[in-house]
């Protein structure tokens, strides 16, 4: 079909498309893509497409040319658009990895579906070059040994290249008292995309917000660490053959630990699902997740007796307790640390089924004679984050 029209959008609820009187389409999400705009500008990808716009199956209206994409992220512009092609192609779109509550069962569905290509892909010695061209800036303000290797790992195997800072906090600009805002505005012309773990809660949907290409939080203090959750229900899938009717048991820091969080918020999504909270009383979960839980029909539970729910769980989910949230009070730090400890006594108790997961680094938590058990997954969880991180990298910069 060959029109010639009008495209308006704003920065509302929703976006209508028309062509005279007649509406093409309507309520289209307020995300349009569209080729040399004077407005909020985002570059997207490479484009497959030359000065052909599409409407895709999840309400993003693309414009390409050539080279470049670009997304509005939240504002444009009437525009005349005169006798281009309009077609519907199913293409997945992500645009920023912020937190576990952006994602839906199909889009899940979907990210663990190109995970299990990655895998192949990583396993294949000859390797893959689809990001050739494509650079990468990880910004660690906070120590990361697994998340921003796996993140490099996954870029240089994928045929992209990496920019990193590994200790931005103190080697980078934000040492002079730089913005946050102005570093990535400033980062942001040197590469593609942002890989950022931050010590403050809400820094990456800042930084998002801020930024003209895409943006995944490594974890924002004590907020969340959604490519973490995302790993890990991918591991219990991997593990259990199912997502549904999964009872967890999250051990340890629950108040700090944006890990457990983030994997509470993620799978709420899931069908029949039993959490149970395992914590000493001055590291409990929060009770903004209780609220979510709730209201979201997800059962939970809290519990002192680790044994009893280790019994009872598909998962024990163990933590550690987190040092560097304490501040100076190191008495509360050592009356929750070694509380509650996953050893060979609470695997004797725990189904032939059931998994130890840890999102690591672990200190005493878990004792080294559990790692022979079969049981203990959470060295193959920590490889599966390569995995998702290959697959959301090659979502967020080729669809």
């Amino acid at each position: 079909m060959t029109v010639s029209t009008l495209f308006t959008c704003s920065s509302g609820n929703g976006l209508q498309i028309s062509n005279a009187s007649t509406n093409l389409f309507s309520d289209v999400k307020p995300s349009i893509s569209l080729y040399k705009s004077p407005l909020f500008l985002k570059p997207f990808n490479k484009c497959k497409y030359n000065s052909v716009a599409c409407l895709n199956t999840k309400g993003l209206l693309e414009m390409g040319h050539s080279r470049s994409h670009f997304l509005f992220r939240s504002q444009c512009s009437s525009v005349e658009v005169g006798n281009l092609p309009i077609t519907a192609e199913p293409k997945f779109q992500l645009v920023d990895v912020i937190e576990s509550q952006q994602f839906d069962r199909d889009t899940l569905d979907y990210i663990f579906k190109v995970a299990l290509e990655m895998e192949s892909i990583e396993k294949n010695s000859s390797g893959s070059k689809i990001l050739d061209g494509f650079l990468m800036a990880t910004l660690f303000y906070e120590p990361s040994t697994r998340t921003r290797l796996s993140f490099e790992s996954a870029m240089k195997r994928l045929g992209g290249e990496v920019l990193t800072t590994e200790n931005a906090r103190e080697f980078s600009s934000a040492a002079k008292g730089e913005t946050l805002e102005d570093t990535i505005r400033t980062v942001e012309g040197y590469s593609d995309i942002i890989v950022l773990r931050h010590f403050e809660s809400g820094a990456a949907r800042r930084a998002a917000a801020t930024a003209n290409i895409p943006v995944i939080n490594a974890g924002d203090g004590p907020g969340q660490h959604p490519t973490q959750a995302l790993l890990d229900v991918y591991t219990i899938g991997r593990e259990l053959g199912r997502f549904d009717g999964i009872k967890l048991g999250l051990v340890g820091d629950l108040a700090n630990g944006r890990t457990v969080r983030s994997l509470a918020y993620l799978i709420a999504k899931y069908q029949d699902i039993k959490i149970y909270f395992v914590s000493p009383d001055v590291v409990k979960m929060k009770d903004d997740i209780k609220d979510y839980l709730t209201s979201k029909g997800v059962e939970w539970e809290e519990s002192t007796d680790l044994l009893d729910v280790a019994s009872k769980c598909d998962v024990i989910y163990q933590t550690r307790i987190q040092r560097e949230r304490f501040g100076e009070r190191i008495d509360l730090y050592e009356a929750a640390r070694g509380k509650y400890i996953v050893d060979e006594e609470v695997l004797s108790v725990m189904p032939k089924h059931a998994v130890v997961m840890h999102p690591l680094p672990r200190l005493d938590e878990i004792t080294l004679d559990v790692d022979s058990d079969p049981r203990a997954a959470y060295f193959r969880q920590a490889k599966n984050g390569l995995y998702i991180r290959m697959a959301l990298l090659k979502l967020l910069l080729l669809g």
